[in-house]
C-alpha cells in the first residue's frame, strides 16, 4: 500500500501477542452484531479486537492526561470532552460490524464510560433533495452529504451538549426517515462509522477528521470488496422479497441475472469510482488500518508512527 512508510506493519501472529483478555461477548452476541453476509469469529476478536481495545485505552488516557494538563494550564477545571473514534472504509468492505463490534466490547472493557454509534448515513441529503439537486447517481459522494450539518453535530458533542438530534437512515427504503431522530447524549466515547469520515471537502475549513481522537480505516483489495459487495447484494435479495416496502424488493421478484448486472454497474460506476477517487486516498490519514483478505479475515495491521 501506498505510504506505509508512516505505518508499522503488523503481521496477525504478531499482533495477537501484544495484549490478551477475556473476550467479553458471547457468539450469540457476535452474531447480532456482524453484518449480512459479514464473517467474524470469537477468534478474531481475541487476536484483533481485544488488542485493538487496549492500544484505543492508551489513546484515551493520553487524551485524559492532556485535558488535565490543559485544566493545570489554565488554572481552572476542565472536564474532558467526549472520546470519538472515526472508522472509515469502502461500501461493503465490514465498517458496520467493526463499529457495533467495538461498540460492544469498548461498553463491556469500560462499564463505567457511556459508548454510543453513529453512522454518516443520517447525514445524506433525503433522496428527494438529491433529485432535486440532480446528483441521485452521487449517492454516496461527498456532494451528497450535509457535510455543515455533521460537523456542527461533532462540535455540539465535543462542546458537551445534551440530547442531540440527528436524522436517521434505513437502509431498507435507502432513504432518510422523516419526522424519526435519534438521540446522543453525553457519550464518554462516540464512534463514528462512514465512507467520508476521513475525507476533506474542498469547501470546508474545518474537517470531519479534526474531531476525531483516534481512526480507523477498514482496508482490502477493490477486487475483493467487489465480490463482498454482490454477495451482500444477493443475499439482500434473498429477503427483500418478502417485503414490498423494502427498496430492493422490486429486484427480488424480478430476473436475478438482470439485477445482478445492475448491481455490477453500480459497483463499477458509483462505489468502486468513490472508492478510488474518494475514500481509498484518506486511508493514509487514520491511525489504524485493519488490512482484510479472503473471507474478511484480518490478516495485517498497521499503526501509523507519527
Amino acid at each position: 500500500m501506498n505510504g506505509k512508510g508512516n505505518y508499522y506493519q503488523i503481521p496477525r501472529e504478531k499482533w495477537q501477542d501484544f495484549y490478551s483478555g477475556d473476550t467479553p461477548l458471547t457468539q450469540e452476541e457476535l452474531d447480532s452484531i456482524k453484518s449480512l453476509n459479514d464473517r467474524i469469529s470469537m477468534q478474531d476478536v481475541a487476536d484483533v479486537y481485544i488488542p485493538l481495545c487496549h492500544l484505543i485505552h492508551l489513546y484515551m488516557k493520553d487524551f485524559e492526561s492532556l485535558t488535565l494538563s490543559k485544566g493545570l494550564f489554565l488554572h481552572r477545571y476542565v472536564k474532558v470532552p467526549p472520546f470519538i473514534i472515526g472508522i472509515a472504509g469502502s461500501v461493503a468492505v465490514g465498517k458496520s460490524t467493526t463499529a457495533r463490534l467495538l461498540q460492544t466490547l469498548l461498553d463491556r472493557l469500560f462499564p463505567h464510560s457511556s459508548v454510543q454509534l453513529i453512522t454518516t448515513d443520517g447525514f445524506l441529503y433525503p433522496n428527494a433533495e438529491l433529485e432535486k439537486k440532480g446528483i441521485m447517481d452521487r449517492k454516496g459522494f461527498p456532494e451528497s452529504y450535509d457535510m455543515e450539518k455533521l460537523i456542527d453535530f461533532l462540535n455540539a458533542v465535543k462542546s458537551g451538549e445534551k440530547n442531540i438530534e440527528i436524522p436517521k437512515y434505513s437502509h431498507n427504503v435507502y432513504d432518510i426517515i422523516e419526522d424519526e431522530v435519534e438521540i446522543i447524549d453525553q457519550p464518554d466515547i462516540l464512534i463514528v462509522e462512514g465512507i467520508n469520515t476521513l475525507q476533506l471537502p474542498a469547501n470546508q475549513q474545518i474537517y470531519v477528521s479534526d474531531f476525531f481522537d483516534f481512526s480507523i480505516f477498514v482496508d482490502a483489495k477493490p477486487s475483493l470488496i467487489e465480490k463482498w459487495y454482490l454477495e451482500r447484494f444477493e443475499s439482500l435479495l434473498d429477503t427483500a422479497f418478502q417485503d414490498p416496502t423494502n427498496y430492493y424488493y422490486e429486484y427480488a421478484i424480478g430476473d436475478r441475472k438482470e439485477a445482478l448486472a445492475m448491481a455490477e454497474g453500480v459497483w463499477q460506476n458509483v462505489n468502486l469510482k468513490n472508492l478510488m477517487e474518494y475514500i481509498l486516498p484518506t486511508r493514509g490519514r487514520a491511525d489504524v488500518i485493519l488490512h482484510k483478505t479472503i473471507h474478511h479475515n484480518i490478516d495485517e495491521i498497521f499503526i501509523r508512527k507519527y
